[in-house]
């Protein structure tokens, strides 16, 4: 069994993929995941961890 790895998404995109991919990873809608993104944001360390995955996830290769 191939074990699952975490892409940016293709089709749940709004900026970079990044709430998407993990949508899909965790089996999660993605609109849940940009509002928490969203309201967590206001810290500015959420901001910083968003630019930091949209560089480190890889998108997906077909």
């Amino acid at each position: 069994m191939e074990p699952r790895r975490l892409y940016k998404s293709d089709t749940n995109r709004m900026v970079c993929g990044v709430c998407g991919g993990i949508g899909e990873y965790f089996g999660i809608d993605p609109t849940l995941i940009r509002l928490v993104v969203v309201l967590l944001s206001f810290t500015g360390s959420t901001l910083i961890a968003y630019v930091l995955a949209a560089i480190i996830i890889p998108s997906r290769k077909y």
